[in-house]
């Protein structure tokens, strides 16, 4: 029997202390996919002289842990990372340093110092922002907001809407009903511009929809929601909609909202403005 090799050297010590960062997605950068953002993240801790704690093994690596990654293409105000430290540092010094070697539209936005608890435990569901313009398909212009908000009864007024993603494994077919616990519907006109109203695809915006959404498996993500509005009432869009992640926490009260999945760490604080 061949004898198993063992890596030289003494095992990796244990980390010293552990930091969660919210970071934003923002720009053209919402475009970058979540192994992009690991590489960047992993450039910028080495570029900030961060003390990282490493695996064992004959290949070590920084102990990042990523949490439940927005989609490629959609933009995101509430994303998660844990970082394991070989050494104290202060959360406000790490997160300006890390942001300041990421690049621009990948922002650190706060850091805390990790207590008790699975920080993906507490990544209950999600609030998005969807943001539509003028023009559904085969439609006359101004009549996206009569599109939507039709399309947006029947998907509330269903029990269940099936709708086919393509995964690694193959094709996926799961409910798109269920998980969405709130649907909330705004119109806007030429004189009254909502958020996000210079960017985005052409023509004016017309509509806001804000969703909450529980995280199931597989996760239903902006793209089922509008395959299920297409299903349910036929709604074919000239542009995609631009999509915001606002919030990903714990559910809390009723009607439902995403909470901070970081208040109950939140014993020491690192913001970042750039």
């Amino acid at each position: 029997m061949a004898r198993q090799r063992v890596p030289s050297g003494p095992p990796a010590a244990a980390p010293v202390q552990r930091l969660r960062l919210r970071y934003a997605r923002r720009g053209r950068l919402r475009f970058s996919s979540g192994r992009d953002f690991q590489r960047a993240l992993e450039r910028a801790v080495r570029l900030a002289g961060v003390p990282m704690a490493y695996s064992s093994g004959f290949h070590p690596h920084p102990r990042i842990s990523y949490a439940n990654a927005a989609p490629t293409g959609v933009a995101s105000e509430a994303e998660y990372v844990e970082l394991a430290l070989a050494a104290r540092v202060d959360p406000d010094e790490l997160a300006r340093s890390v942001d300041a070697a990421l690049p621009v539209g990948l922002d650190i936005v706060e850091a805390v110092e990790a207590g008790p608890g699975s920080l993906a435990e507490r990544l209950e569901a999600s609030h998005w922002r969807l943001a539509f313009r003028d023009g559904c398909a085969g439609a006359s212009p101004g009549s996206t907001i009569d599109a939507l908000g039709a399309a947006i009864e029947a998907f509330l007024a269903a029990e269940r809407i099936e709708v086919t993603r393509v995964t690694k494994s193959g094709p996926k077919t799961f409910d798109a009903r269920g998980p969405v616990l709130r649907a909330e519907f705004t119109e806007f006109t030429e004189s009254t511009q909502g958020p996000d109203a210079a960017g985005g695809g052409p023509g004016k915006l017309c509509a806001i929809l804000e969703t909450v959404v529980r995280h199931t498996t597989p996760v239903v993500r902006p793209d089922d929601f509008l395959s299920a509005l297409r299903s349910i009432a036929g709604l074919e869009l000239s542009s995609p909609p631009l999509v915001t992640r606002l919030a990903q926490g714990p559910l809390s009260g009723e009607p439902p909202r995403v909470a901070d999945p970081l208040a109950a760490d939140r014993n020491v604080i690192g913001t970042c403005d750039r």
